[in-house]
């Protein structure tokens, strides 16, 4: 799995305290995110099985998969899910000269009011048009200076599922969550297909684990 733990410490959410790494809370609610979609593999399965548990998450689209797959964007906004900017071309910021960052950002944000604009939705909630995720979970302090000017809310996590790593059991990525999920976790899967073995596996059996255990999950807003 790499350097990046399963759980984030508390020391590296006080280091970037403008951040949002977990909603507090005494309630037993958690935040579902997916990345990297709209995915035409992935997504709807994801979509499907979270309205079987009545379940609201967060997809931080990528621009150019919305664009490809607009319907699929729709459907997201459809179910009441919520959804964030992941950069127009999953750009990793460490690697990337700032103003090319901050410029794919707002592509992506453009093709994103665009999208919703064409679909006539009434969306009244004006986060949705200012949740950030970077991906990769990385990018140069300026970058993140430069979004929080911008009004962005920068999205991180508390937990990571490891979907996505082909080292990572499909059990393990379960479990990943089960054991370190608490009340206001946010919770990071991928709607990708590089990740779709271990989150069609662990998906459901979360959902339905935190279910009967009395938690809700709800989008972030």
């Amino acid at each position: 799995m790499g350097l990046a733990p399963v759980k984030i410490p508390l020391v590296v959410k006080k280091m970037f305290p403008n951040y949002i790494w977990s909603i507090p809370t005494n309630k037993k609610t958690l935040y579902l995110t997916f990345d990297d979609g709209p995915t035409p593999e992935i997504t709807q399965w994801t979509l499907n099985t979270l309205k079987t548990f009545n379940a609201k998450a967060t997809f931080f689209c990528i621009g150019s998969n919305i664009e490809k797959h607009p319907n699929i964007f729709q459907n997201i906004l459809n179910e009441g899910h919520s959804i964030g900017n992941h950069t127009h071309n999953h750009l990793k910021g460490w690697n990337t000269k700032t103003k090319t960052y901050l410029e794919n950002v707002e592509l992506c944000q453009a093709v994103l009011k665009s999208q919703i604009t064409n679909y006539k939705l009434q969306i009244t909630n004006s986060s949705i048009y200012n949740l950030f995720r970077p991906p990769y979970g990385k990018m140069k302090p300026k970058q993140g200076k430069a979004l929080l000017n911008l009004k962005f809310k920068i999205v991180m996590w508390d937990v990571l599922s490891f979907d996505w790593d082909k080292t990572v059991t499909k059990e393990d990525c379960l479990n990943n969550i089960i054991s370190k999920a608490t009340d206001g976790s946010i919770i990071v899967f991928h709607d990708s297909v590089k990740a779709a073995k271990n989150m069609q596996y662990a998906l459901p059996k979360v959902l339905e684990h935190f279910s009967e255990s009395g938690y809700e999950f709800k989008a972030l807003d």
